[in-house]
């Protein structure tokens, strides 16, 4: 007997010494994706070590309940979808919106054009149309709406869509131009109308919109391209005396309003705003915010403000992409580096400076997507689905990155790592999710966990550092252990 035990122990050891990998425990199943080349790729064997980070689940803590996942109907994703061959347009609408696929469940498009628009253009054509008698989508029928229409076709549960104007028509403004300006106070009931009529001509082709914000980016954007300007007062008092009640006379109550819609730092002075009283309130479901105020700070003090300010509303990132990039075509090496620059790299001020270091893209998705989820962001929409090797197309020339890069003439598709990470939430985290409570033991890596509407509990953990990390899971009394490549995410399915 004791040499049965010696024996046991000895050969025990030997695999643990060997480092050659364990079978993984059942009840778990683990997709990864990884700078050494894993794309959501399942993982069954692990190496291990005695050193293990020990991840405790705690379902009895329970936080918000999750709205989607997804990305962005831009005119310029459309029209190169128009341009690919059909085999790869299905293919790229399939990866994001199959239950195979990235299952998007949550998704915004825009009101009229932004800067990722070929050209400018309003659905008020003619001025001082204040009962909109001459409204028309009609240049969204080439290209955006078929784009969603396909997409519909393909997604299972659905989707839910956002949608933002980035200007009101130019006739409104005070500066009678698509490029910065204010709403003049006589046109908030037109503009008012704008909103009604775009819901109810986009609810006769077959798309019914979900939630709308406000205006896009509220504060400008440098008078670069499309925008209106609005004061976290201007905006309420339009939503509180105006958009609010005339989508409730027109029987839209059901459609969400969501105020702000710019970069998080600004929460505290919007949510005190929006959400000063009942009155002020009433019409807004929740908040939206962007990520562009950092390469890496996700601001979770201002987040945890917005959520304890109004607990039951919304709190929704509706944009956030690679910005002021050019895309690397085939260069999978380069998203894993901390060599990307945005905007604030050349033009933040030198106080703001040391919010804009240079990053890897993964790392900015994964780091901001988990800490999102852990400070009450119920929803994260990416910003473009498709777009060419320039960045674009952008009329202002305001070149970014999209997780899937295409070649139209060549009739070639990318799909860069940045889609996987995007797919590691929206795929497996569903609609109705409900975040719960953890404990880890190293600060190391990130994780956030959630219990999804079937019962099953997914863990989502993102290892930046450049050596593999062994890691007990304890969920309900059970352990199961793992291990995670360096710099990688994984997401981790306990049954």
């Amino acid at each position: 007997m004791n040499l049965q035990r010696y024996i046991f122990g000895f050969l025990i050891l030997i695999l643990i010494m060997s480092n050659k990998g364990i079978n993984n425990t059942s009840g778990v199943t683990v997709y990864e994706t990884s700078e050494s080349g894993h794309s959501l790729q399942k993982v069954e064997k692990f190496t291990t070590s005695e050193k293990k980070i020990v991840i405790r689940l705690l379902p009895e803590e329970k936080f918000q309940t999750i709205t989607g996942f997804g990305g962005s109907f831009t005119e310029a994703s459309a029209s190169l979808l128009n341009r690919l061959s059909k085999q790869n347009r299905k293919k790229i609408l399939e990866a994001y919106f199959s239950e195979e696929g990235a299952n998007y469940s949550l998704t915004r498009t825009h009101i009229a054009s932004c800067d990722f628009s070929l050209n400018n253009y309003t659905y008020a054509k003619v001025e001082n149309d204040l009962e909109m008698e001459h409204f028309t989508i009609e240049d969204d029928k080439d290209d955006l709406i078929p784009m969603i229409k396909e997409a519909q076709t393909i997604s299972k549960d659905g989707f839910k869509i956002i949608a933002s104007p980035w200007s009101c028509p130019p006739w409104m403004k005070d500066n009678k131009s698509y490029v910065g300006g204010k709403l003049l106070p006589e046109f908030n009931d037109a503009f008012s109308l704008y909103f009604s009529k775009y819901l109810e001509a986009y609810k006769k082709v077959g798309i019914n919109i979900w939630g709308i914000t406000v205006i896009n980016e509220p504060h400008g954007n440098g008078n670069n391209w499309e925008s209106t300007h609005f004061s976290p007062e201007e905006m309420t008092l339009f939503v509180q005396n105006h958009l609010g009640p005339k989508l409730e006379k027109d029987g839209w109550k059901d459609v969400k309003i969501f105020g702000y819609d710019q970069n998080r730092a600004g929460l505290p002075e919007w949510v005190d705003a929006m959400y000063k009283n009942e009155t002020t309130s009433r019409y807004f479901a929740g908040t939206a915010i962007h990520w562009y105020e950092s390469t890496y700070d996700y601001f979770a003090k201002e987040l945890q403000y917005a959520h304890h300010k109004a607990p039951e509303k919304y709190l929704i990132e509706t944009e956030g992409c690679v910005d002021s990039e050019i895309p690397h075509w085939q260069d999978d090496p380069w998203y894993w580096k901390k060599e990307a620059t945005d905007w604030g790299w050349d033009w933040a001020s030198e106080k703001e400076k040391y919010l804009h270091p240079k990053y890897a893209p993964v790392n900015r998705y994964a780091t901001d997507m988990i800490g999102c989820l852990n400070n009450w962001v119920d929803g994260w929409v990416d910003w473009n689905m498709v777009l060419d090797r320039q960045g674009g197309p952008n009329w202002f020339k305001n070149w970014c990155v999209a997780p899937v890069i295409v070649d139209p003439e060549a009739d070639e598709v990318y799909f860069t790592p940045l889609y996987y990470v995007m797919s590691h939430f929206s795929r497996f985290i569903r609609p109705g999710a409900t975040r719960i409570g953890w404990k880890m033991d190293d600060p190391s890596i990130m994780c956030t966990a959630v219990e999804n509407p079937d019962g099953t509990k997914v863990l989502i953990v993102f290892n930046p550092e450049n050596s593999p990390k062994s890691i007990e899971i304890v969920s309900e009394g059970q352990s199961s252990y793992v291990s995670i490549s360096p710099q990688a995410i994984q997401t981790i399915i306990i049954h």
